[in-house]
């Protein structure tokens, strides 16, 4: 007997309920097979459910009881996907025969939730404590054949699932099911379980930075290792009350929303995501092989595309060229696939770019050179041919404007490591043609990134907003923090690395000539300028001092921190630094003060969220998701605090505002703490819901 199983609702739990319940009390029925519809087992809870006042329909945990206290032999039929709710209704059956290309997971942890109709007392009973946790903790997904050898499944079908299933539940007719109930199986421990749970909970403490979520599923995992099953049963309920609640689950609910939302692109003209074709790209080409080029280069290959890789000269292409291959080489090693070296060409002629259909340029980020490159790529390139920047700053107007094509010029602003970092930037220049857009983002899809569409302007969104943040890390540094406070207080926070930390990783050489460029330092500074003021506002010549002592962080082993050697990871504080901060403050005669926490997540935060609302005002950024997408995927911003828009909302945006106010009176030399225009008018508006911040945008000049 069949019964189709759709995504975890209320109508599928009230149809399973009173399917089950007939085959169960029908004599003539002997044995239950339960599948889903159009080759999909049950991909688990409809999020848009979480928000009503209810589920409806009957609970999800008595019904699998049912299911699993009936006296014929259920079998789940699992093809496509058993996720979350729906791997907790096939825990449920006695027995799961899956197909061989499905995927098996319960991913409830990455909505800030954990599996709640039995998952965290079933499975560890199932495949043991340690796998459990593993999966449960993380939410990845396993194949069939991985769930195989976990125990999770019975049996692996490579053809017919649901004939298999019928075949197996024939054949396992009549025998004793007390063996293949869970609830009543006790929970193999290994001898040394307490020490399990403990660095369980240790390693994940350390991974969350701050998530509830994955230390309650520990909590849960735990109380069926200690507690009978109904007891577990119901920890794991009261677990699951506290995080649904929790602004956590909020959060990151928020953000699986905003990831597929960011998709849907809007052009000031009207052409938009859904009107707009993308062309395909079946070969593109890479212009430089330093650290992005390479990346891009990689990610390209890992998509199945064709690339034509240019360097200038033949000693560059070859150390590119062994670069490339390895790093291909080892992408290939962790799929247990064959690298594709063949689909990458390596030459230094440009002449050879004249059958791509798509250009990334990857040069030094120089606007001259980068200008001369595109108005080389103008000349050698078919007329069609797409030439996009990976620029992560520059006008693309002033680009676009030496070629012969404006409409096929877009950004395409990858972040590093490029073949491992999910966020791309399609930067849309005043000229860029719908399908020039269109085809950056399908591209950036096919390439497994979250593609954003923005506006041009320095910094483009992510790097805007970062200037602030950097730069009042800076202050308190002036002011009598260390870069070990600022950088313990960002951390607690939620970021995986504090600014001071980060700057070390990305090498302290990169903002030293990007001021250099911008006359913020070096020989072109006016010597009539005071050295903590440039351009009529405070000015930190903290970054360029250090730079100067030969402190270009991991690099050379110096930086912010001490590191054991260069290209060394670990960061330790150095005392030198506490020393040269000292003697500077004597310098500018700064008193230096105590600074807290709380004041350094505020200066920081606040700043690059109220550039963030100048962005939106702009209309460099379409809404407050497409922010925050950014910089959760492209800036390391915790999923579980949602992105600096929806933080602001969640705070409060009039204590946002309050807590500026405050900071700028304290600085009224640092404009970028004065509120934002956007900033006060949604105050005014009573702060109303983010999803309706669009409403009250001024854009004369939006170019998105």
């Amino acid at each position: 007997m069949l019964s189709d199983c759709f995504p975890d609702s209320a109508a599928v739990r009230q149809g399973i309920t009173d399917t089950v319940s007939r085959a169960l009390g029908d004599p003539e029925v002997k044995s239950v097979v339960i599948c889903g519809q159009n080759g999909v087992f049950c991909g688990g809870a409809d999020i848009r459910e979480f928000a009503k006042p209810t589920m409806g329909g009957p609970p999800l945990v008595p019904m699998m009881a049912a299911i699993e206290e009936g006296d014929k032999p259920v079998v789940a039929a699992i093809e496509g996907v058993a996720l979350g709710g729906g791997l907790e209704l096939a825990l449920g059956c006695h027995y799961r025969i899956a197909h061989s290309k499905a995927r098996l997971g319960l991913p409830e942890v990455t909505l800030g939730l954990l599996p709640a109709a039995g998952g965290t007392q079933r499975l560890p009973r199932l495949i043991g404590v340690a796998a459990a946790l593993d999966l449960i903790t993380t939410g990845r997904h396993v194949t069939a054949q991985q769930a195989l050898k976990l125990g999770m499944v019975d049996q692996v079908a490579e053809q017919n699932t649901v004939e298999a299933a019928i075949q197996f539940a024939k054949q396992v007719e009549g025998k004793p099911l007390l063996p293949r109930k869970l609830s009543l199986q006790p929970t193999a421990c290994p001898p040394e379980v307490d020490t399990l749970l403990e660095e369980a909970m240790a390693q994940v403490k350390r991974r969350a930075r701050g998530a509830i979520a994955p230390v309650a599923c520990v909590m849960a995992v735990r109380a069926a290792v200690t507690l009978p099953y109904q007891a577990g049963m119901q920890k794991e309920q009261e677990l699951m009350s506290t995080l649904f609640r929790s602004s956590q689950a909020r959060a990151m609910q928020y953000c699986f929303f905003a990831q597929r939302a960011v998709g849907r692109w809007k052009l000031p003209g009207g052409a938009h995501s859904v009107n707009t074709k993308p062309r395909p790209v079946t070969k593109a080409a890479v212009i430089g092989l330093g650290t992005m080029g390479r990346g891009i280069t990689v990610a390209l290959v890992k998509a199945g595309i064709a690339v034509v890789a240019v360097e200038t000269n033949d000693k560059q292409l070859q150390t590119g060229k062994q670069i490339v291959c390895e790093m291909l080489k080892r992408e290939a090693e962790k799929r247990k696939e064959t690298p594709r070296l063949d689909l990458v060409h390596f030459t230094t002629s440009l002449a050879e770019l004249k059958d791509s259909d798509l250009v990334i340029e990857a040069v030094f980020e120089d606007m001259p050179l980068k200008k001369q490159v595109f108005k080389e790529l103008s000349s050698v390139c078919r007329a069609d041919a797409f030439l996009c920047s990976n620029t992560s700053g520059l006008d693309v107007d002033e680009l676009a404007s030496v070629t012969r094509r404006p409409e096929m010029v877009v950004g395409m602003h990858f972040f590093a490591p490029a073949h491992v970092m999910r966020l791309l930037e399609v930067v849309c220049g005043r000229g860029s043609s719908p399908e020039a857009v269109a085809t950056a983002m399908q591209l950036g899809k096919r390439l497994g990134k979250v593609s954003v569409a923005v506006g041009n302007c320095s910094g483009f969104v992510g790097n805007r907003m970062l200037k602030p943040y950097l730069e009042e890390a800076n202050f308190l540094l002036e002011e009598g923090a260390t870069p070990e406070l600022v950088d313990a207080a960002l951390e607690e926070f939620g970021f995986a690395m504090g600014v001071f930390r980060m700057s070390d990783l990305s090498g302290l050489d990169v903002g030293w000539r990007i001021r250099k460029e911008a006359g913020l330092t070096g020989p072109d500074v006016d010597p009539r300028d005071h050295p903590r003021r440039r351009q009529g506002r405070r000015y930190s010549p903290l970054p360029d001092l250090v730079c100067e002592q030969g402190r270009l962080g991991q690099k050379n082993g110096r930086g912010w921190y001490l590191y054991d050697k260069p290209g060394g990871r670990v960061a330790t504080p150095d005392p030198s630094i506490h020393r040269f901060l000292e003697d500077y403050r004597l310098k500018h005669a700064i008193s230096p003060r105590h600074i807290d926490r709380q004041e350094v997540v505020e200066r920081c935060l606040f700043a690059l969220i109220n550039e963030g609302f100048r962005v939106l005002d702009d209309g460099i950024a379409a809404g407050p998701e497409d922010i925050d997408m950014i910089y959760v995927f492209g800036y390391g911003w915790p999923r579980h605090r949602g992105g600096p828009m929806f933080y602001a909302a969640m705070v409060g945006l009039p204590k946002v505002l309050e807590r500026l106010e405050h900071y700028r009176q304290a600085h009224p030399d640092v404009p970028h703490l004065e509120p934002s225009a956007l900033l006060r008018r949604l105050v005014d508006s009573g702060s109303p819901p983010i999803d309706t911040w669009r409403d009250f945008l001024q854009r004369p000049h939006s170019q998105l």
